[in-house]
């Protein structure tokens, strides 16, 4: 099973950022994925999360209007469009999958570095 995202990097405040997680070893299709992130010193968040086929998709409050979660599951890949990035979304950004809405996650990817500088 793995997990990769990617797209993370340095930005200004009011620049957007696309990240990306590619998955694989399971059957994606069946699997709710989200969105973390964890800034340095403070516990991990969820920021997103959308349900196996997509209908039911939340935010934190934090970002809602802001990002938006997708996903392909012809591609077996989920998104994070971030937009007016702001100083306090920079983080070490995760992407989870679990089986059931009811359970924790499953499995984990490695993460990928979100930076909103001026």
């Amino acid at each position: 099973v793995q997990l990769v995202e990617s797209g993370g990097g340095l930005a200004q405040p009011g620049d957007s950022l696309r990240l990306s997680c590619a998955a694989s070893g399971f059957t994606f299709s069946h699997y709710h994925m989200s969105w973390y992130r964890q800034a340095p010193g403070e516990d991990r968040d969820r920021v997103s999360s959308i349900s196996d086929t997509g209908a039911s998709i939340r935010y934190a409050a934090s970002v809602r209007g802001r990002f938006t979660i997708s996903r392909d599951n012809d591609k077996n890949i989920v998104y994070l469009q971030m937009n007016t990035l702001k100083l306090e979304d920079t983080a070490m950004y995760y992407c989870a999958a679990r089986s059931s809405v009811l359970t924790s996650e499953d499995y984990w990817g490695q993460g990928t570095q979100v930076t909103v500088s001026s």
